[in-house]
């Protein structure tokens, strides 16, 4: 029997197609290990720092907190705005929670009627979703507290304690310092700073006036946050303070302004209407920008009701119109000053009289004067501030060269102070008539005779006025004003830097005798404005009565009788000392009927307050007493003087009885 045939090609081929398979999927497997790992590793080595932040964004959100407000100061320092703890309340929409319920529970612990949660409720809709909206500031700490206990049951709601803006002379700097309210709609903008997201935050509050306004971005400083751990609906569950990123406060702005002035001057004013603006006439620096009446920027900080605005608006002493910068009005006999010095300037010779029997015909028109002053030169017009003298001044140069004066005196101009609202008022000349009344372009003799004395087209503020005292009383620069002392430590230019006047010194040096007149011996002298109760410090000036009606229309009031509304304007510009001048004033009391008894003791009382301020004028002042002299000892030891009075008073008191 024959043995079997083996063939053992087919399993080799077989066992061989198997063994490439095999490494070729081990290969391929391999390949996905070791790609695996090097992901792996990838991530784990890497990325680690990524993805530790995207897994530490899960649990914990950065919320906004705003920075402190920059503080305003005065000059020496005393804090004009600063910020205050606030304990606030706040409601965010987000799901599952219905805020008009959780309004009414949070009723129950501090005041909100239905007509408040009514208009919550509607913001709560407006806002963006986990935005929280403020529904209360100022809570006390026993309301406060008592949210606080219960926040675990009230979802959506937090309480803490934020910072909110506070003005401790809230109504003496209303109007220069302005103040913050909420951010609304029209503050918002796409792009540039007002699109900064920390303006949604409920605690923020923006400029709204004066340099609140104007530095809002310096004083806003930039935002910080706080670190908070999240649930997976988004809700805080707990703070992680050593994660917080602090706040930058804004910066510190530094005023001009002298508190003590300043308020002198809102207590001298009480009700009246009107302004005072004060300047240093050696730096340009303004000690006092006060408009009258005024009202408190704390409650606008925490936002008025529509009662109170409305009270506010309607007052018909205009409380929230800044008067200083905003308001122009007539100068009246203030302008006479500008009127002389056009006269000097073009060759007027100042001994050239003029007699003033009340009446002055000229051009088929009666003009009047306040009295019968009789026979005066240039000189005793300015002091008895006669108005036939310069009804006949002001027809000797004329319009053209008696505005060019004046505007070398910052009459109808704007400066640049920091902050807005400023108004040109109107120097006017003969090349104004002809653009603005293209019906009528002549410039006529009435029109000029109007102007001598402060009246016509004119129209001025009291920063303006206070500009013209003090570039008087400087002789010498053409000073600007300077309000901002210094932002975040810059100093900021100094107003003396503009120039000179390049006037002749002799004729500023004769309107500023002129203007001593007028207290010494002129209209003022009635009033004793001259003396101020500081010794040998004196005062001079010029007074000021504009009209605001035309007393022909039977509207206006001469003086300071009849109905408010109707009577004329006080002016009243100066400075102090005589000899050597070191502040200017312009006060403008509206309505207030004569500017030498009326504007005049105020300006005077506002001098007297920065004065006595100023080292070198109280040296001058406050004279020391004369030194005792000590008792000479004899050469016998047993022999003395006699005690002096003063001593002899004082051994009798110490005596016993």
């Amino acid at each position: 029997m024959a043995e079997p045939s083996i063939f053992f090609a087919e399993v080799n081929e077989r066992q061989g197609v198997f063994h490439r398979r095999a490494f070729m999927l081990g290969g391929i497997a391999g390949l996905g290990l070791v790609a695996l790992g090097a992901r792996l590793a990838h991530l784990q080595l890497i990325e680690t720092e990524r993805y530790t932040k995207l897994s530490a964004s899960n649990q914990f959100n950065f919320r906004l907190t705003p920075p402190p407000r920059g503080l305003i100061v005065d000059r020496n320092g005393v804090v004009l705005a600063s910020n205050r703890p606030n304990f606030r309340l706040m409601v965010a929409k987000d799901k599952g929670i219905d805020p008009a319920q959780t309004l009414k529970t949070l009723a129950e612990f501090v005041p909100m009627d239905d007509g408040r949660q009514a208009r919550l409720l509607r913001e709560i809709s407006n806002a963006p979703r986990k935005s929280p909206v403020q529904i209360m500031e100022d809570m006390s700490w026993e309301q406060f507290s008592a949210i606080n206990i219960r926040a675990p049951e009230l979802p959506g709601v937090t309480a803490d304690m934020g910072e909110v803006r506070v003005y401790p002379y809230g109504g003496a700097f209303a109007h220069v310092i302005g103040y913050v309210a909420k951010v609304n709609k029209t503050d918002l903008s796409d792009t540039g700073p007002n699109a900064d997201p920390i303006l949604l935050n409920p605690g923020f509050r923006i400029g709204k006036q004066g340099v609140e306004q104007a530095f809002d971005l310096a004083l806003r400083g930039k935002p910080g946050a706080q670190k908070v751990e999240v649930d997976a609906n988004g809700h805080e569950v707990a703070t992680d303070p050593a994660g917080d990123i602090k706040a930058t406060p804004g910066k510190e702005i530094v005023l001009t302004l002298d508190a003590d002035v300043q308020n002198r001057a809102m207590e001298v004013f009480g009700e009246q209407s009107g302004a005072a603006v004060m300047m240093d006439c050696r730096s340009g620096d303004i000690l006092c920008m006060y408009s009258g009446p005024t009202f408190d920027a704390n409650k606008f900080v925490r936002g008025l009701t529509a009662i109170e605005y409305k009270e506010l608006a309607q007052y018909d002493h205009k409380p929230l119109f800044n008067k200083a910068l905003t308001a122009t009005y007539p100068p009246g006999s203030t302008f006479k000053t500008m009127v002389a010095l056009a006269c000097l300037e073009n060759g007027y010779d100042p001994a050239t009289v003029h007699v003033c029997n009340r009446v002055f015909t000229y051009g088929g028109h009666v003009w009047h004067c306040d009295k019968t002053h009789g026979a005066l030169d240039l000189k005793g017009g300015i002091a008895q501030s006669c108005d036939i003298y310069f009804y006949q001044a002001a027809l000797t140069v004329g319009p053209d060269k008696i505005a060019a004066v004046a505007r070398k005196f910052g009459l109808g101009e704007i400066f640049d102070i920091g902050i807005p609202g400023q108004k040109a008022g109107l120097v006017p000349d003969t090349a104004w008539k002809r653009r603005t009344y293209r019906r009528d372009p002549v410039w006529r003799p009435g029109e000029t005779i109007n102007i001598g004395i402060g009246q016509g087209y004119l129209h001025l503020n009291p920063l303006q006025l206070c500009i013209q005292a003090s570039r008087l009383a400087n002789g010498r620069k053409a000073l600007h004003p300077r309000l901002v002392k210094s932002i975040g430590g810059v100093e900021q230019p100094s107003g003396a830097a503009f120039g000179d006047l390049q006037l002749q010194a002799k004729h500023i040096d004769f309107i500023k005798d002129a203007m001593v007149a007028v207290n010494t011996s002129g209209t003022g002298a009635a009033s004793g404005l001259a003396d101020m109760g500081l010794g040998n410090i004196k005062m001079a000036g010029k007074s000021g009565t504009a009209q605001g009606f035309n007393y022909a229309s039977g509207r206006g009031q001469k003086g300071a009788t009849g109905d408010w509304k109707n009577r004329d304007h006080a002016w009243y510009i100066a400075y102090a000392p005589t000899d050597q001048p070191r502040y200017a004033v312009s006060v403008l009391v509206e309505h207030g009927g004569f500017g030498a008894s009326t504007s005049g003791p105020l300006a005077r009382e506002l001098l007297r307050v920065a004065l006595l301020k100023d080292p070198e004028i109280r040296a001058k002042i406050e004279k020391p007493l004369p030194i005792p002299q000590a008792p000479t000892v004899d050469s016998d030891p047993d022999v003395v003087d006699p005690p002096t009075p003063a001593a002899a008073a004082i051994q009798a008191a110490q005596q016993p009885t």
